[in-house]
């Protein structure tokens, strides 16, 4: 009778084990990886210049110009990332954008004189550095840049003499956030502050000799395709 007791009572020990262990097994949730933000990307960005500023200086000081900048600017973008297992992005990426970032006005004395400044495009060769939250990624940037304006100067609202190819090297900073909205798309929001270093010209047919100098902030949204 013991033996028997002693018997039942170990089917029935072993079968609670099996099924608490199989309700364990039905509780736990296979949850999805972390995003991972490795590989090439491109994209496309549109975004707006505000409170940027083209200082020409010439070289008598008697006609100087002095104009704020602001507009609209658009164009593409392609990069490569890499994730490390501590969540460090590592990035480069490249971009151009043209636009229609202008601006215009007239010199310090009572000369008839003005001038417009028109930023043909501008473009960037940068360097990436973020810090992945699942599929979210805070980063900021910074690199070379380059860019292209148009200048044109004025004698009592008459054309007078232009310059319509100045180009200009320098380098840009700036800081964003990414949001990967599926697998391979990605959209984003980034702050940009480029600096152009002094470039001098000559005007004609005066022979006038200017040296521009050309700061731009801007804003822009982007999105793209990772592959």
């Amino acid at each position: 009778m013991k033996t028997h007791l002693i018997a039942i009572a170990l089917l029935l020990g072993s079968a609670g084990t099996v099924a608490a262990a199989d309700a364990i097994v039905e509780e736990v949730v296979v949850v999805e990886g972390a995003y991972n933000w490795s590989g090439m990307y491109i994209g496309a960005q549109a975004g707006y210049a505000v409170g940027g500023k083209a200082d020409y200086t010439y070289d008598d000081s008697d006609y100087n110009y002095s104009h704020d900048l602001d507009g609209w600017l658009g164009g593409v973008y392609i990069g490569y990332n890499y994730q490390f297992a501590n969540q460090v992005v590592l990035g480069a990426e490249a971009d151009i954008a043209w636009g229609d970032i202008n601006g215009s006005g007239a010199t310090a004395d009572s000369d008839p004189y003005s001038a417009s400044t028109s930023v043909d495009w501008t473009g960037s060769a940068r360097l990436r550095l973020g810090y992945a939250m699942d599929r979210f990624l805070p980063y900021v940037t910074g690199g070379v840049a380059f860019g292209s304006s148009d200048f044109t100067e004025y004698d009592g609202g008459a054309f007078y003499s232009e310059d319509d190819s100045i180009n200009q090297v320098g380098w840009t900073l700036g800081a964003g956030v990414e949001y990967a909205f599926t697998d391979n798309w990605i959209v984003r929001g980034e702050y940009r502050y480029t600096s152009f270093d002094d470039e001098n010209f000559t005007t004609q047919p005066e022979d006038e000799d200017y040296s521009v100098d050309t700061d731009i902030h801007d804003l822009r949204i982007g999105i793209a395709y990772k592959f």
